[in-house]
């Protein structure tokens, strides 16, 4: 249950009668009504409100049913007894010709819930009056002036009216204080959960309506039973939704005795620090829920490097083995001009329980570089060491076409391919191919610009048949003897985002080099496992998305 499912649900209590308990010694709705009935009789001859064609009355019958009646303008009650004021009502309701058959209508199934004894149920327009707002402008009323604009504020603000908001300081508006003001055209109707309580008279504009009570003591619960109405299934038209008066004053309100109100509306208070709490929490539950499913994958990867993943297997050739024949067949495409020589060749070894790096014919202690422990069966190795890495030529977008040579451009690595791909979706002409440089199946194609540091040389694994035309500010990773998709994971693991974050450049546009990227640190695990690790991340992963 969402927080405003469990307010929703609280309020519906509160007009329900199932909030507080009931006190006997309370004077009933039944009186209260009658006043209200008495101070709308007269506003209306002193010319404060218009009078509505057919004020009525709601009461029980003997079968315990609820019944209205039409009421005559100067029918007054001159008891407080629930039931001589029903008798009085219906004998006053005799003076009107009444509904259409001239009797007592049943409206039991308008009643959507059972009330209290103690209370009542009334239309609204025998409750409140409402008024539509004006056609004039802010610049024309010459007084304090809310827009319907002036209601999108943050939930939590129960008053919309403060001087921010008023171009005139007057206190002539059409709409009295203690009025609510909401909605009546615009997408507004439906989304607007909120009942702006007004402190100032104001004036109003034509996109807005107010609802004034006639009795000030009933506006705190008023204002709590307008918050359970549904204002979108009230709505007329498509294009441009409204309502209006007729659409709202049929609306049947329960209302409870005055000294109930001030219950619901204290034990509502009491009840609102909480909920609000309870929203905080599932803001961050539902942020953490968001996030869990990328959380969970980073996890995953990071395990995966550090050789947690899955067992190891000692009967594996160890990656040592594995290392050295990378290295021997390295250098025999070198000699034979396939890549070029590393500018600084490295070997990482282990001695007395550290780890060294022979580099540029010197011996390094680089213990202070290593992130984290790894199984025995593995190595650490500079990623220059396992094959090479290439830099793309430029591809412009303008030189794309439908048919042609496959290629890839730098920009498609973040919004095309995932993890691997076989087939690319752009193509160039041969006559801009042959200036290329192309990858090959098994290579790691990685970025070098990208808009932020995590996703900088992000890798993805080429597992096609063709020889592929790699564009610039892209780079692939040829040559290395590993299982590429290990090496597209290592990539995305949190231990190497955050090497990238440290070497990348730039804030708006980032970049990163090739020589960069090769002077990090490689968990190498021994061939047969990178290929339980893939398989396991695969398996890990499907199950995360399942989620």
């Amino acid at each position: 249950m969402t927080a405003q499912q469990l307010k929703n649900s609280i309020l519906q209590m509160a007009v329900q009668g199932k909030l507080v308990p009931q006190d006997p010694n309370d004077e009933p709705a039944s009186v209260l009504l009658e006043r209200i009935r008495a101070e709308k009789e007269k506003l209306i001859k002193e010319g404060k409100i218009k009078k509505e064609k057919n004020p009525s009355v709601i009461f029980r019958g003997e079968d315990n049913l609820p019944y209205e009646k039409l009421l005559a303008a100067s029918h007054k009650a001159t008891s407080k007894n629930p039931q001589d004021f029903r008798e009085s009502a219906l004998e006053a309701g005799k003076q009107y010709e009444g509904f259409a058959d001239g009797t007592v209508k049943d409206i039991t199934d308008e009643v959507t819930f059972e009330i209290p004894e103690s209370w009542e149920w009334c239309r609204l327009y025998n409750f409140v009056y409402l008024m539509s707002g004006s056609q004039y402008s802010e610049s024309e009323c010459g007084c304090l002036y809310v827009k319907v604009a002036d209601m999108n504020l943050p939930e939590n603000e129960n008053e919309i009216v403060t001087s921010s908001h008023f171009t005139k300081d007057s206190e002539n508006g059409d709409i009295p204080i203690n009025s609510i003001v909401f909605p009546k055209r615009g997408g507004a109707i439906a989304t607007n959960k909120r009942r702006n309580v007004i402190s100032k008279r104001i004036c109003i504009d034509s996109n807005t309506m107010s609802m004034t009570v006639i009795d000030d003591k009933c506006l705190d619960y008023l204002s709590c039973w307008f918050m359970t109405i549904d204002l979108g299934k009230l709505q007329t038209g498509t294009s441009v939704p409204q309502i209006n008066n007729k659409d709202l004053e049929p609306l049947l309100i329960p209302v409870p005795p005055i000294d109930e109100q001030r219950r619901i509306v204290d034990a509502l208070s009491l009840i609102e620090p909480y909920i609000t709490k309870y929203k905080s929490v599932e803001n961050k539950l539902s942020m953490l829920n968001s996030l869990f499913p990328d959380l969970l994958k980073k996890s995953i990867l990071q395990q995966a490097v550090m050789g947690k993943l899955v067992p190891q297997d000692p009967d594996d050739e160890p990656a040592s083995v594995l290392l050295e024949r990378i290295r021997t067949e390295k250098a025999a495409f070198i000699k034979a001009g396939k890549l070029k020589k590393d500018k600084h060749e490295s070997i990482i070894y282990r001695r007395d329980n550290s780890h060294y790096e022979k580099r540029d014919g010197q011996e390094v202690c680089i213990d202070d570089e290593i992130p984290f422990e790894i199984p025995n069966t593995w190595e650490w190795t500079r990623a220059s060491s396992i094959g090479s890495m290439v830099r793309g030529k430029g591809i412009k977008r303008t030189e794309t076409v439908p048919k042609g040579v496959p290629c890839v451009r730098y920009g498609e690595i973040y919004t095309s391919y995932n993890v691997s791909f076989s087939d690319t979706i752009s193509f160039i002409d041969e006559s801009i191919d042959k200036n290329c440089l192309h990858f090959s199946t098994g290579d790691i194609i990685f970025t070098l610009t990208g808009e932020n540091k995590e996703d900088i040389a992000k890798g993805v694994a080429y597992l096609g048949n063709e020889k592929v035309a790699a564009g610039g500010d892209l780079a692939y990773w040829t040559a290395h003897g590993m299982n590429p998709l290990y090496l597209v994971y290592y990539m995305a693991s949190p231990y190497c985002i955050e090497r990238k974050r440290r070497t990348a450049t730039g804030d708006i546009i980032v970049h990163i080099s090739t020589d960069k990227v090769g002077s990090f640190l490689v968990p190498v695990p021994p061939l047969k496992e990178q290929n339980r690790i893939v398989e396991a991340i695969g398996r890990a992963f499907s199950m995360v998305s399942a989620l």
